[in-house]
């Protein structure tokens, strides 16, 4: 394997600094509002974060080293494993955390160098509220008996505090790629040619 596929110390440690991100954002626990056994967590937050502040790729590795630790460790709010999230019916939400870090750090990255407030607000609502509900509707729709309806109502109550998430995320990427610039492109800039149809 060529090289240029090897990932730098510097990128493997902010993986691993934001895996620990997410694993910590989870031990305040869970809060479960209503029937819909849908838990109210911080560890989306950190996903976001991810995404925001480190892109597609490294925050994909980043949320996907949580996963993996899951398998063998209580890493997820509320003690759970990898395993019990998805033999459960937020299970989606769990596998759309991949989906959701994927867009906000693709998309993230083509605004920089210059991150603004108000269109990363729009990009985090995008990736952690559309894409990841949109994965957490599906599961419930797998493993409940639940309609469509009620399974995207069931879900409403959770809007303005992952609202909420998203701007504070969109703050804190501002205030961080302005003290950092590059944070998210040193590892694909400058590009070799042979590695753009990668």
């Amino acid at each position: 394997m060529s090289s240029t596929r090897r990932i730098p110390a510097r990128d493997l440690a902010q993986i691993a600094v934001f895996a620990a991100l997410i694993i910590a954002l989870g031990l305040p626990g869970q809060i479960t509002i209503g029937s819909s056994g849908v838990p109210i967590t911080l560890q989306t937050l950190g996903v976001m974060l991810a995404g925001a502040l480190l892109g597609a790729r490294k925050g994909v590795l980043s949320v996907a080293t949580v996963i993996v630790l899951g398998l063998a460790l209580p890493v997820l709010a509320g003690g759970r494993t990898t395993l019990t999230s998805l033999a459960s019916p937020t299970a989606g939400f769990l596998i759309g955390w991949i989906p959701a870090v994927a867009v906000i750090g693709w998309l993230s990255a083509r605004m920089l160098p210059r991150y603004r407030v108000v269109p990363g607000v729009a990009i985090n609502v995008l990736g952690g509220i559309v894409v990841l509900y949109a994965f957490g509707i599906a599961g419930m729709l797998l493993r409940t008996d639940l309609t469509f309806w009620a399974a995207l109502s069931a879900n409403v109550t959770f809007l303005p505090g992952d609202l909420f998430k998203a701007v504070v995320a969109a703050a804190v990427a501002a205030q961080v790629h302005r003290a950092y610039p590059g944070l998210i492109s040193s590892r694909v800039t400058p590009k070799p040619a042979g590695d753009l149809a990668a």
